[in-house]
């Protein structure tokens, strides 16, 4: 089967690197279940098929389903052809999961947010992402990576850079290098429905002008009641601001003390 250029396919080939992916994904107590996004032709899929938690794919391509349904016939009533960007997670999934794959890279930013979504889901994933990517995910304050995805991300997962890939590991190769890093939630940040619309147009505001203070990027958000609350702010620019202090910013313009 050929990879399909319009779904961003790029498969592994190697299995010292499928073993290496599947053994950074940690156990954690009360986790029963493991989410694997694009599975492919199912080499990551061999390396988890073992493991203690219950397996469940997730694959878009009609034809690799047939396939993974012939080389996994165990799994066969947990292989979903779906869109995961349009799955409804908590109802596929009868609990918490752990999510894992080499990720289409043309979604993989998506793929953050659907998780971002889902977060009370998913404790821990394990993902591989065109290095670029991957930096900006991880890359803290002061940083030109550091943006949107950064900080969004960061304010609820811890996230480590594991290790990287030249294009020689997949078939066909990628023209770009890849990396694959582990995103662990944090426990204890809370934030309402609406607290968190205002923290993530905050946040995007201000890196849709990043080069621009706050002052400027943030002023259709800014009211008479909140300014003079974020005075200390007005005069930074995104990248020199703490993803803490982000939280800090979004909180004093909803008002709160």
């Amino acid at each position: 089967m050929r990879a399909k250029k319009s779904l961003g396919q790029h498969f592994l080939t190697n299995p010292q690197i499928t073993q290496k992916i599947a053994g950074s994904l940690l156990p954690i107590d009360h986790v029963e279940w493991i989410v694997e996004v694009g599975p492919g032709k199912g080499m990551l899929t061999r390396e988890l098929i073992d493991r203690p938690e219950q397996l469940l794919l997730i694959e878009k391509d009609g034809a690799l389903v047939s396939h993974l349904c012939t080389e996994f016939p165990q799994l066969s009533d947990l292989i979903i052809e779906h869109d995961f960007l349009k799955a409804d997670l908590s109802r596929a999934v009868p609990g918490a999961f752990h999510l894992i794959g080499n990720f289409p890279y043309n979604i993989s930013s998506q793929i953050i947010f659907k998780m971002l979504d889902n977060r009370p889901l998913v404790p821990q994933m394990v993902g591989m992402f065109q290095k670029e990517v991957a930096m900006r995910l991880a890359s803290g304050h002061g940083s030109k990576q550091y943006g949107i995805l950064s900080v969004l991300l960061q304010t609820f997962y811890e996230v480590e850079v594991l290790f990287h890939l030249g294009p020689g590991a997949f078939t066909p190769p990628p023209k770009v290098k890849s990396t694959v890093i582990r995103c662990t939630r944090r426990e204890g940040v809370e934030m309402s429905l609406e607290q968190e619309v205002l923290f993530r147009k905050v946040v995007k505001h201000a890196f849709g002008q990043r080069r621009k203070m706050f002052r400027n990027s943030l002023a259709p958000l800014l009211t008479e009641e909140n300014s003079s609350a974020v005075q200390s702010y007005l005069t930074l620019r995104p990248e020199q601001v703490s993803i803490q202090d982000f939280r800090r910013l979004a909180e004093l313009m909803g008002g709160e003390e």
